[in-house]
């Protein structure tokens, strides 16, 4: 049996990973803030560490980590089209240097690092990209996948002094217990528009949380140090996502299509609104995403960690119940 400290484990891929280790018979730890809550945790046997990932909780940090063999990082700002940048920074990349250094202090075997496929480049021809493909964007277009890209760094820097991490990027995860509807999102939206949703050219790689969790407890046991792992289940262009969903919530399936010059005028005129104040329903930076293929090759993963076990269309019939049951719809 091993003890785990789990950062961001009052969230939704964190809490997953909880529930993972707990029912493989393992130890868990989670580091939240005292006024934190701990609804995602409901069920899930756990020992609470107060504590954060500012500079002024490196004592509680290195506290929480000491007597852990593995530390998941999963804690970060990742809505981030609704998210202060300069907090995204703060907690995105100097909060992983700092649990990387309190893991090193407190001699933590192993510390699994939460990135995201965002820290990873596309290619313009829509092929999957893999973990060899540089991230493509400009810094200021995608802070958040570049944010992520300043955390593995940090990693690298960390492996390079010997100390054992293991990266995990999950593509857009979906799935039950996820109180922030972040990819859920496309869920309530497809739900209460229907036919009104507005389909573009692009696509999207999307897995379900619970392998997403189960990746992570596999590259505490089996990845391989200073490696990356892309984990994911599938890769759909937006139209046949969109009708999966709308089976999956029983409207009609979406058939709005934006033809791709018009997306970069939308995404001008949403940056116009924003910054006079005016909220919009997405960000400029989600607008461009729209017509690009965001496919990602896993294989690497299945290879050495092991294969999905939930098909999407049971991910989606999964994550819609669990909103219903929730009053998210």
């Amino acid at each position: 049996m091993a003890k785990a400290l789990i950062t961001g484990g009052t969230g939704f891929i964190g809490s997953h990973i909880a529930r993972t280790l707990v029912a493989e018979g393992h130890h868990v730890r989670i580091l939240h803030r005292e006024n934190s809550k701990l609804t995602a945790l409901d069920g899930i046997p756990h020992e609470s560490a107060i504590g954060g990932l500012r500079e002024e909780d490196m004592p509680a940090l290195i506290r929480a980590s000491e007597g852990c063999d593995w530390v998941f990082h999963v804690a970060a700002v990742a809505d981030y089209w609704r998210a202060d940048k300069a907090q995204m920074f703060e907690v995105n990349v100097a909060g992983t240097r700092r649990v990387l250094t309190a893991a090193r202090n407190a001699g933590v075997k192993r510390v699994i690092f939460t990135s995201s496929a965002a820290a990873v480049g596309m290619n313009p021809d829509g092929r999957p990209a893999n973990e060899s493909t540089r991230f493509n964007f400009p810094p200021d277009e995608f802070p958040y996948g570049y944010s992520k890209v300043l955390a593995e760094r940090a990693v690298s820097d960390a492996v390079w002094r010997g100390q054992e991490v293991v990266t995990v990027n999950p593509v857009a995860v979906i799935g039950p217990g996820d109180l922030n509807m972040i990819s859920g999102s496309f869920i309530t939206q497809i739900k209460k528009m229907g036919i009104l949703v507005p389909i573009t050219s692009g696509g999207i790689a999307v897995s379900d949380v619970r392998d997403v969790a189960r990746w992570h407890v596999l590259a505490a046991n089996h990845g391989r140090v200073g490696e990356r792992y892309l984990v994911g289940t599938a890769n759909y262009p937006y139209s046949l996502w969109f009708a999966m969903i709308a089976e999956a919530v029983g409207v009609l399936r979406p058939r709005l299509y934006i033809p791709d010059f018009i997306v970069p005028i939308a995404a001008q005129v949403i940056d116009w609104l924003r910054k006079r104040g005016i909220e919009t329903p997405v960000d400029a930076v989600q607008a461009r995403m729209g017509v690009r293929k965001a496919y990602f090759d896993c294989r690497k993963a299945w290879d050495e960690l092991g294969a999905p076990q939930i098909d999407m269309r049971r991910s989606l019939r999964d994550t819609y119940a669990w909103y219903s049951e929730h009053g998210y719809l």
